[in-house]
This record gives C-alpha cells, structure tokens and sequence, in this order.
C-alpha cells in the first residue's frame, strides 16, 4: 500500500523562499496570495483551471440516502457543494515519467 506524502504550507513557503531568494515571510504571503485567489475564483466562477496542472470544479450534490455502517439504519445525506479536480495531461505525463525514474 502507498504511503501518503503531506505537503504543508511552511514547506512549499521554504522551497519558495530558496528558489526565488526572498525571506520566507515574503515567500509565505505570496502563497497565501496565490492560494486566496485560486479559492475565491473557485468560489466565484465555480471553476478553475491552472494550465498545465489541472482543472478544479465545484459540483452540487443532489440529497442521496446513505446507511450508518455499524446499525444499518438509513439516513438521508443533506445536498451540498463538493470540489472535483481532473488533472491536465501535462500533470499526467510529468507524473508517470518521474514514476518510471525512481
């Protein structure tokens, strides 16, 4: 089974901070930059698409009945927005290209 890798903000500010030489406060806001106006896009037009990464769209979920695991007693899930991402094939390539080489 594979092991699941989280990426934290402090550690893509760090990375930034080293490649483009600014102090890492710097590199922190324009992170938080980037990521709030990704977010209000999203929010906004409801789709958001980043070239060459992937495209991210929100989907309204119709109410569907689920089932409790442990009592099998059923219960109506309420409607809500969820957020679906399809990676671009850039992504894709990139990703099984550096799959092969390690």
């Amino acid at each position: 089974m594979a092991t699941i890798t989280t990426l934290t903000r402090n550690e893509i500010s760090d990375k930034l901070s080293k490649e483009i030489g600014v102090p890492k406060q710097q590199a922190s806001n324009i992170l938080d930059t980037a990521l709030n106006e990704m977010i209000e896009s999203l929010a906004k037009e409801g789709e958001l698409k980043l070239s060459a990464f992937g495209s991210f769209s929100v989907r309204q979920k119709r109410d569907r009945v689920g089932r409790n695991p442990k009592t099998g007693v059923e219960v109506t899930i309420t409607p809500r927005k969820a957020i679906s991402f399809k990676a671009s094939s850039n992504l894709k390539g990139k990703v099984c290209t550096l799959k092969k080489a390690s």
